[in-house]
C-alpha cells in the first residue's frame, strides 16, 4: 500500500490494517440471516462451539469465491441444524452432534439459555431470532419434536397446503419479510418446494441492528480508494472518526501478520471485529483459515486500546449460499441422502433434507449513539494519532462477547 496515492498525505503512523425420490418425502431445510447482540455472562461452550462449526461452513464457502464477498451467520446455521437435532436418530444424530461438538444427552438446556442471552430485552442492541416449521397439512409431526423446539428456540408451528407451492412460498417469505423487518424479502421459491413430496420447512432468521458505540458523523465520510481484492481500485465512501479502538497486530500459525480492529456497539455486549492482511501482497484468504472462536478469543488479550483516526469503508453484502456442500464435506451427509437420512422422531414418514438454504445481509454505515461524555473529551485530545486505514479486503466478524456466540461473519472484497 505504500505506492497509494493517499500515503503522501497521511501520518507517518500509518496502520495498515491492512431432490427428491420417490418413497422418501425431502425435508426442505431453510436457513436464513441477518445482523446482531448481547448480555449476560454465561458459560460460552455452546455458543463458541455451534459458532465453529458455522465459521467452518464460512471457509469452506469462501475458498471457492476468494474474489466475492461473502456473508453468513454461523449461528444461524448451528440454529437450525439444533432445531434438526431431537428429530434426528442413529448415524444422522450422531453427524450432527460430532460436527457441532454437542454432547450426546442434554445440550437443549444449554442451547436455551444461550437463546436467551442473545434475545434478552435488557441489552441494548437489537437481536431477534425467529424460528418457525412450517408443515404440511395433514402429516402428523411427533410432539416430542414440537415441543423440544418450542421450549429451546421458541419456535413456531404453523400448517400449510405444500401442493400449491406458489401460496406456500408467499406465505414462508411473509413471514420471513415480517421478522426481519423487510431486509430480507424472499428467501423461497415455489420450485423449492414439491408439491408431492415436501413434509415441512425448517426456518431460523437473526436480525440485528446496533448502533455504533462511537458514531461516524457523516460529514466526514469522503470518497476514497479501495483496492478491491480482484486487483482493481474502487471509489468508495469511507467513514472516518477519531477516536479509542482496541488495536492489535495477530500472525498465522506460518507467521502471515495481521491487523485486528474491535468496533463496539452501544449495548456493550456485541462487537464487530475486523481483521486484514498488514503486508499489502498478503491476500484476505491467506488468514480465513486460521480464524475460529478460540482465535476470535485470543485476540482479546493482543487488542490495546489506541487513539487513531479509523477510516472504514461503507459497506454491504448479502448472498444466498446452498449449504450441502460445505456441510457435507465437514462430515454431516446422511441427513440429504433420501437412503441414509433418519429423522424417525419428526415423523413416521421416511424424509430426508432436499435444500438446506442460508440467505444473509448486513448493511453498515455512520449510525449510532451520540459520543459519551467521556468519548468526546477523548475525540478532542491534541495528540496526533496514526491513522488506520481499512482500504483492502477484510473479515469481519460480528460477536456477542458473553457467549463468544459469532452472529454474523463475511467476507469484503469491494465494498
Amino acid at each position: 500500500m505504500g505506492s497509494r496515492e493517499q500515503k503522501e498525505t497521511l501520518p507517518s503512523e500509518n496502520i495498515r490494517c491492512a431432490d427428491s425420490v420417490m418413497g422418501s418425502p425431502p425435508l426442505l431445510c431453510l436457513l436464513l440471516t441477518l445482523s446482531s447482540l448481547g448480555v449476560l455472562s454465561l458459560s460460552p461452550s455452546y455458543g463458541e462451539r455451534g459458532s465453529d462449526l458455522g465459521i467452518q461452513v464460512f471457509q469452506e464457502i469462501a475458498r471457492s469465491k476468494p474474489q466475492e464477498n461473502v456473508v453468513l451467520s454461523p449461528h444461524g446455521v448451528a440454529s437450525v441444524l439444533g432445531m434438526l437435532l431431537p428429530g434426528a436418530d442413529g448415524e444422522t444424530r450422531r453427524q450432527l452432534l460430532s460436527a457441532l461438538r454437542y454432547k450426546k444427552n442434554g445440550p437443549y438446556k444449554m442451547l436455551r439459555r444461550l437463546h436467551k442471552n442473545l434475545t434478552t430485552k435488557a441489552n441494548q442492541d437489537i437481536v431477534t431470532i425467529a424460528n418457525a416449521i412450517f408443515a404440511q397439512e395433514g402429516i402428523r409431526m411427533e410432539e416430542s419434536f414440537m415441543s423440544t423446539n418450542k421450549a429451546n428456540f421458541q419456535c413456531e408451528s404453523r400448517n400449510m397446503d405444500f401442493s400449491d407451492t406458489q401460496r406456500a412460498a408467499s406465505a414462508i417469505n411473509d413471514w420471513v419479510k415480517n421478522r426481519t423487518k423487510g431486509m430480507i424479502p424472499s428467501l423461497v421459491s415455489p420450485d423449492m418446494l414439491d408439491p408431492a413430496l415436501t413434509r415441512f420447512v425448517a426456518v431460523n432468521t437473526i436480525y440485528f441492528k446496533g448502533l455504533w458505540k462511537s458514531r461516524f458523523q457523516p460529514e466526514n465520510t469522503k470518497m476514497r480508494n479501495f483496492n478491491g481484492g480482484d486487483g482493481t481500485v474502487y471509489k468508495v465512501p469511507m467513514m472516518s472518526q477519531l477516536s479509542v479502538f482496541n488495536i492489535g497486530q495477530a500472525s498465522t500459525p506460518n507467521g502471515l501478520k495481521y491487523k485486528v480492529i474491535e468496533l463496539p456497539y452501544h449495548g456493550n455486549s456485541i462487537s464487530m471485529l475486523i481483521a486484514l492482511p498488514s503486508e499489502e501482497d498478503t491476500p484476505v484468504s491467506a488468514i480465513l483459515p486460521h480464524i475460529s472462536t478460540a482465535t476470535v478469543q485470543s485476540w482479546t488479550t493482543l487488542l490495546n486500546q489506541r487513539k487513531v483516526r479509523l477510516l472504514l469503508p461503507k459497506f454491504s453484502a448479502e448472498a444466498e449460499v446452498d449449504l450441502e456442500n460445505p456441510l457435507s464435506a465437514l462430515g454431516i451427509t446422511d441427513m440429504f441422502s433420501e437412503a441414509k437420512a433418519n429423522f424417525k422422531h419428526i415423523t413416521s414418514e421416511p424424509v430426508h433434507v432436499s435444500k438446506a438454504l442460508q440467505k444473509s445481509k448486513i448493511e453498515v454505515n455512520e449510525d449510532g449513539t451520540k459520543a459519551s461524555a467521556a468519548t468526546t473529551a477523548i475525540l478532542l485530545a491534541r495528540s496526533s494519532p496514526p491513522w488506520v486505514i481499512v482500504d483492502s479486503p477484510f473479515i469481519f466478524l460480528i460477536r456477542h462477547n458473553p457467549t463468544g456466540t459469532i452472529l454474523f461473519m463475511g467476507q469484503i472484497n469491494k465494498p
